[in-house]
C-alpha cells in the first residue's frame, strides 16, 4: 500500500527530480558562465545561474541514492514496468505530436521512439536499466561483505572514481553521466540503508544541512575558477558530499502522506516527459530562454518556480493515464 512507503524519502524523490528539472531549466537551457578566475566579469544574472546550478546539481545523485537505500528488487514485473513507462512517454509523445500535426510522421523517427534504450538523449534511461540488471549481482555481493569490508570497498571505489574519473577524465566515469556513477551511488545508498552513514549514531539534521551548505559553497567557489563540466560533474567530490548530506537530512525524520506518495510515483515520469527531445527542444528550453530574455531576474525566478510546478502537475495528470493502462499489463 502507498501509505506504507516512507514519505520522507518519497518527498526527497520529488525534490530530487525537481532539482533535475531546475538544472535543465538553468544551465542546460541558458548556458553557464565560466569566469575562469576573472570574477569581475560575473554579473548578477551570472551569479544567479551559478548559485542555482550549485544547489540543484545533486538531484541525479540523490535520486540514485534512493534506489540504493531501498534496494532494487529485480523482477520481471519491475523490468516490464520500467520498460513500459519509458515506452509510454517516448512512443506516446511521438504519436500524439504526429496525430495533432505538430510534427511530420517518419517511420525512422517512430522506430527510434520505440528503441528507447538505444536511440535516446535521455542517458539515465539505459544507464538505470543496466543498474537494474546488475542489482541482483550487486545485492548478492553486498550480502557477502561485513560492514567493515563494505565500507572499505565503497571508499576505494569512490577514491578511484575521483582520481581516475573526475580528476583525470577517465572515460569510464569522466563526469558522472555513466553506469559506473549509478553503481557507486547505489552502493552508498545501500550502505546507508543497512548501517546508517555513521552507524546510526549521528542523525543531527542541522549538521547534515550544514555539510550540504558548505559543500554547495565549495561548488560555487569552484565554478568561478574551473569550467562548468568539471565543476558540476556528478562525480565531483563536492557534489557527492552535498548529495549524501542532503539525502541524510531526509532520513532524520519520519513522515507519512498519501499525497506525497502519489506525487512521488510520477517523479521519474517528469524526467521522461520534460526531457523528451520534442518537448525539451520545442517547449521547455524555448520557454526558459524566452523568460530569461524578457523578464527581470525576480520575475524570472517566480516564473521558473511556476513553470516547474506546472510541468510536474501536468506530468502527474498524464501519468495517471499511464498507470491506469500499464497496471493491467
Amino acid at each position: 500500500m502507498a501509505t506504507l512507503r516512507k514519505s520522507n524519502i518519497e518527498l526527497l524523490r520529488i525534490v530530487s527530480i525537481v532539482m533535475v528539472l531546475i538544472v535543465h531549466l538553468d544551465g542546460a537551457s541558458l548556458g553557464l558562465p565560466e569566469p575562469m578566475g576573472n570574477i569581475t566579469t560575473v554579473s548578477g544574472r551570472d551569479w544567479w545561474k551559478l548559485v542555482v546550478e550549485s544547489f540543484a546539481i545533486i538531484g541525479v545523485n540523490c535520486f540514485t541514492l534512493i534506489s540504493g537505500y531501498f534496494g532494487i528488487k529485480a523482477h520481471w514485473r519491475g523490468f516490464v514496468k520500467f520498460a513500459t513507462t519509458c515506452l509510454f512517454y517516448s512512443v506516446g509523445i511521438y504519436l500524439a505530436l504526429t496525430f495533432t500535426g505538430l510534427i511530420k510522421w517518419q517511420w525512422t523517427d517512430f522506430a527510434h521512439s520505440v528503441m528507447v534504450f538505444t536511440h535516446t538523449d535521455l542517458w539515465y534511461v539505459p544507464a538505470y536499466m543496466v543498474l537494474y540488471l546488475l542489482s541482483p549481482i550487486l545485492n548478492q555481493a553486498i550480502n557477502t561483505l561485513d560492514r567493515q569490508k563494505y565500507l572499505w570497498t565503497i571508499m576505494a571505489l569512490v577514491a578511484f572514481n575521483l582520481y581516475a574519473g573526475w580528476w583525470w577524465g577517465g572515460s569510464f566515469n569522466a563526469t558522472g553521466y555513466s553506469v559506473m556513477q549509478l553503481v557507486m551511488m547505489y552502493l552508498i545508498g545501500q550502505y546507508i540503508g543497512r548501517y546508517g552513514l555513521f552507524g546510526n549514531r549521528f542523525d543531527n539534521r542541522k549538521s547534515y544541512l550544514t555539510i550540504y551548505l558548505i559543500a554547495t559553497a565549495a561548488i560555487i567557489a569552484q565554478s568561478l575558477y574551473c569550467n562548468s563540466l568539471f565543476t558540476f560533474a556528478y562525480n565531483s567530490p563536492f557534489v557527492i558530499i552535498a548529495s549524501v548530506a542532503f539525502f541524510m537530512c531526509f532520513t532524520t525524520f519520519t513522515l507519512q502522506s498519501t499525497a506525497i506518495n502519489m506525487l512521488s510515483a510520477s517523479a521519474f515520469a517528469v524526467y521522461l516527459l520534460h526531457k523528451n527531445p520534442y518537448i525539451w527542444g520545442g517547449i521547455i528550453k524555448r520557454t526558459s530562454l524566452y523568460m530569461w530574455e524578457s523578464l527581470s531576474l525576480p520575475m524570472f525566478t517566480l516564473a521558473t518556480i511556476a513553470f516547474v510546478a506546472v510541468i510536474y502537475l501536468v506530468t502527474v495528470a498524464i501519468d495517471r493515464i499511464r498507470i491506469a493502462i500499464t497496471s493491467r499489463i
